[in-house]
């Protein structure tokens, strides 16, 4: 049987983004999220899938995108993604087979192997998607975080439903 999955943890930039950044002066870099992502976090969600942000940046507009997304489970400045997620997972009782993770560069990498599902986008470096269990259709900062989300309630037979649930509800 596949271990369910408990928790869901992303990386941003060039993930939920296209890794580019605007800068305007004096003020934040701004960074561009696609409406996509939005249906991977609900789908997750309803289905008791706790989605977690986990950024070696630490721009507020991250901050505001997941608040409106309702989701509490965020770290930014991040260093050692694997150190956090460790923490993470002894907090809420989490076998690493229960954790899935999508990043897309180096720094991502030793939490790529340690979880029990890992995904990247194809714009990743080759030596990233080769180390990964899914590579997205479409690249980051075109809904690929949703993608990764589909992917995984696919593979426990949940996205029909959650999708099914969703339209009845809108």
């Amino acid at each position: 049987m596949i271990p369910r999955i408990r928790l869901v943890l992303t990386d941003i930039d060039g993930v939920w983004t296209d890794g580019g950044l605007y800068y305007i002066q004096d003020v934040q870099p701004a960074k561009k999220f696609h409406t996509y992502d939005s249906f991977g976090v609900l789908a997750l969600q309803m289905n008791g899938i706790e989605v977690g942000l986990l950024s070696g940046d630490d721009n507020p507009v991250m901050l505001s995108r997941a608040e409106r997304l309702k989701i509490g489970l965020i770290r930014t400045g991040v260093r050692n993604k694997l150190a956090i997620a460790d923490e993470l997972r002894l907090e809420r009782g989490l076998m690493w087979s229960e954790i899935a993770y999508i990043g897309d560069d180096v720094m991502d990498l030793n939490l790529l192997k340690a979880v029990g599902w890992s995904g990247t986008v194809p714009n990743a470096p080759q030596y990233v998607q080769e180390e990964v269990g899914f590579v997205t259709p479409v690249r980051g900062g075109e809904g690929a975080f949703r993608s990764f989300a589909e992917y995984l309630l696919d593979a426990f037979d949940l996205l029909d439903d959650t999708i099914a649930q969703i339209r009845k509800n809108s």
